[in-house]
C-alpha cells in the first residue's frame, strides 16, 4: 500500500482538501464494521425503519484502494473525453450508463434527494471495483455473480439467511450479492427493476443502481447537505473508513471522468478485510431470483475454478477480483482510441424502415454511421439505440435501451428487435453517448397479423326464427401459408349483399357491453391455434336469408348465410 500511496504522491496533488481526504483514508485502520458515532443513519422506507446497527451490505469487507491525487480532466473540461489520462478515472461504459440513468430516474421520483451519479460511481467502485472492470452483458447483468464472503459470524457480521439461497445461492447465511453489495433481506426491500426485463436482479447493474440510489435517498434525505450525505453513505456500510473511502472517490470523480469499453475497467487491489485479493472467495453458481437453489456455495482457493467466464487476468471475488498467484496481476490496458476518434455527428448508413408484423421479428433494422468533424468514420464510439413512443416493441432482452459500439466504417446496427401486440408506428432514436449530439430518428411500424384464408370448421346450416337467436355459435380458422394464424385481428359485418360490403341495418345483429344491437364488430381476434368463436348472433323480426361478412388483414375473407324463417304451422 505504501509502494502505491507514492506512487499516487509522484504525480501531484491537486488540491489540499482531496489531499486530506486521501492521506486520513490511507492512515485510518482497516477493521470492517465499526459503528460510527451520531453521524450514522438508517435508510427508511414507507415509515419503517431497518433495526440499529443494519447496512445494506451487512458491513461486508470493500476495496480500500484511493483514487490518485491528480484529476483526471483539467477544471472546465468536458467529463465525457475519450479514455485518456488516469485510468482509474475510467468507468466502464454501460455502468456508466446505468449510474446516470439511476440518477436522472430519482431525479424525477423524488427531486429533492439529489443524489448524483459520481456517488453512485464512487460506491460501485468501493463494492465491487465497477461491477469487476465492467465484465457485464449488453443487458447489464454481470457474467457470473459477485458475491461477498459468507456472514456466519467468523470475522463478519453473523447474518442467517433470509432468502433461501435465491440471490446467493446460499440456504444457511445471507452473502452480499451485486456489483452494489446488497445482502438479501436488504435487496427484498429496496429491489429495483430498472431495465424493464420483468425482474429485479441485483446482479444486473441497472436494478442494483436504481436501488442503491434509492436507498442513500431513504428517510428524505437531501444529499446536497453534507450531514445527510455522510448519513447515506454509512447507512451503506456502517464504517468511518468506508465513509472516508467512498467520499475520496465522490471527490474525484466530480472532477472528471471518461468512459472505457466494457469489461476494460481497473480492478481494484487493496480490500478491508485483508488488505489485498488474495483472500477472496469465488462466487457460487449463477442465482436468480425464481430459480431453484442449489446447495450453499464453499470458499475455493484463488485461480480456481468460478464455474462462469472468467475475466483475465482475475477471477471474480468477494466483490472484486480474487488473482491467481500464478498469473500477472497487472490490469489489462486501457485501449486507446486512434486519432481523430471523436465524434461530431450521426448518420443514415442505410438499412430502410423497420416494419415487423405484430409478434414478430424487425428483419431490417436502423444502422447508423459515426462520423469525425473531417467525415471520417469513427470506430469504437458508443451510440445509444432507444424505443420512443407508444409501443410495447422491445429489444433482445426486453430493453427499451441500448448501446451499441460502432464497428468497421463506422457503423453500428441497433440490437434484434421485436415487434410487441400493439400496431402503429413508434420511434428508434440514436444517439451519441455522452456527446449532445444531433439525434437521429428512424420511424418504425408494427403491421397487425395477418391471414391469407379464412374457413368455418363447421358446414351446419345457421337458421333461426325472427326476434330469437342462432342456436349455433360460428366458428372459423384464421391461416396464413396453410399454418394457423394467432392474433389475427377480425372484422364481422351483416353486410347488404355479396357483391355490397356495405353494413346491412336490418336483420340479424350482436349485442353490445349494454345488450344493444350492433352489426358491426371489430375487436375480434383468432387465438393461439388460429380459431375465433363469434359472439351470439341475434334476430329481429324479420325473415329471410342474410350475410354475415368476416375479413382479416392480409385480404382473408369469407361470407356466410344466416337464414331467418318462421316455424312451420303444424299439420291440420
Amino acid at each position: 500500500m505504501a509502494a502505491q500511496f507514492g506512487r499516487r504522491l509522484r504525480k501531484g496533488a491537486t488540491t489540499t482538501a482531496v489531499a486530506a481526504v486521501a492521506v486520513a483514508a490511507l492512515s485510518a485502520s482497516q477493521a470492517p464494521g465499526v459503528v460510527p458515532a451520531a453521524t450514522g443513519g438508517d435508510a427508511q422506507t414507507s415509515g419503517s425503519t431497518p433495526p440499529s446497527g443494519s447496512s445494506a451490505t451487512g458491513n461486508s469487507p470493500y476495496f480500500t484502494d484511493l483514487p490518485p491525487l491528480n484529476s483526471p480532466n483539467k477544471p472546465g473540461a468536458s467529463p465525457h473525453l475519450p479514455a485518456v489520462g488516469p485510468a482509474e478515472a475510467g468507468i466502464p461504459a454501460t455502468v456508466l450508463a446505468a449510474y446516470k440513468q439511476a440518477e436522472q430516474a430519482v431525479a424525477a421520483s423524488d427531486p429533492g434527494c439529489r443524489v448524483p451519479w459520481q456517488l453512485l460511481a464512487a460506491i460501485g467502485k468501493v463494492e465491487s471495483g465497477q461491477a469487476r472492470g465492467g465484465r457485464v452483458d449488453a443487458n447489464g447483468t454481470t457474467f457470473s455473480p459477485i458475491l461477498g464472503p459468507v456472514l456466519n459470524g467468523v470475522g463478519f457480521a453473523n447474518i442467517s439467511d433470509t432468502d433461501n439461497g435465491a440471490y446467493d445461492g446460499d440456504r444457511t447465511h445471507d452473502r452480499a450479492v451485486g456489483p452494489m453489495q446488497f445482502i438479501p433481506s436488504t435487496w427484498a426491500t429496496w429491489g429495483q427493476d430498472a431495465n424493464s426485463d420483468g425482474r429485479k436482479d441485483p446482479n444486473n447493474i441497472y436494478d442494483a443502481a436504481l436501488a442503491a440510489a434509492k436507498y442513500l435517498c431513504a428517510g428524505g434525505r437531501d444529499l446536497s447537505v453534507k450531514e445527510d450525505l455522510d448519513k447515506a453513505i454509512l447507512s451503506y456500510n456502517r464504517s468511518r473508513e468506508y465513509l472516508r473511502t467512498v467520499l475520496s472517490w465522490f471527490e474525484y470523480y466530480k472532477r472528471g471522468t471518461h468512459q472505457v469499453p466494457d469489461g476494460t475497467g481497473v480492478l481494484p487491489a487493496e480490500r478491508s478485510d485483508s488488505g489485498s485479493t488474495g483472500a477472496g472467495t469465488t462466487p457460487a453458481a449463477p442465482a436468480r431470483p425464481g430459480a431453484t437453489p442449489g446447495p450453499s456455495p464453499s470458499p475455493t482457493p484463488p485461480g480456481g475454478s468460478t464455474g462462469g467466464p472468467s475475466p483475465s487476468p482475475s477471477n471474480p471475488g468477494t466483490g472484486g477480483p480474487s488473482t491467481d498467484p500464478s498469473t500477472p496481476t497487472t490490469p489489462p490496458p486501457t485501449p486507446t482510441p486512434p486519432p481523430g476518434a471523436t465524434v461530431f455527428g450521426i448518420e443514415n448508413a442505410g438499412g430502410g424502415r423497420p416494419t415487423a408484423t405484430a409478434g414478430g421479428d424487425f428483419a431490417v433494422l436502423p444502422k447508423v454511421r459515426a462520423k469525425s468533424r473531417s467525415g471520417q468514420s469513427v470506430v469504437g464510439a458508443d451510440l445509444t439505440f432507444e424505443i420512443v413512443g407508444g409501443t410495447d416493441a422491445r429489444f433482445s432482452g426486453n430493453r427499451t435501451t441500448a448501446v451499441v459500439r460502432t464497428g468497421a466504417g463506422g457503423v453500428a446496427v441497433a440490437p434484434a428487435l421485436k415487434a410487441g401486440e400493439k400496431t402503429g408506428d413508434f420511434t428508434i432514436r440514436v444517439t451519441v453517448v455522452g456527446r449532445a449530439l444531433p439525434r437521429l430518428d428512424y420511424a418504425a411500424t408494427v403491421t397487425p397479423r395477418q391471414a391469407d384464408a379464412l374457413v368455418r370448421t363447421g358446414d351446419k346450416e345457421l337458421t333461426t326464427a325472427p326476434s330469437s337467436e342462432f342456436a349455433d355459435r360460428v366458428e372459423v380458422k384464421a391461416t396464413l401459408e396453410g399454418e394457423a394464424a394467432s392474433g389475427v385481428a377480425v372484422t364481422a359485418t351483416m353486410v347488404t349483399a355479396a357483391d355490397d360490403p356495405a353494413e346491412n341495418t336490418l336483420g340479424p345483429y350482436f349485442k353490445d357491453a349494454e345488450g344493444k344491437p350492433v352489426r358491426t364488430l371489430t375487436e375480434l381476434k383468432t387465438g393461439a391455434d388460429g380459431l375465433l368463436v363469434l359472439p351470439e348472433i341475434f334476430s329481429d323480426d324479420r325473415s329471410g336469408t342474410f350475410l354475415l361478412r368476416l375479413t382479416t388483414e392480409g385480404g382473408a375473407t369469407l361470407t356466410i348465410e344466416l337464414k331467418v324463417a318462421a316455424p312451420e304451422a303444424p299439420p291440420a
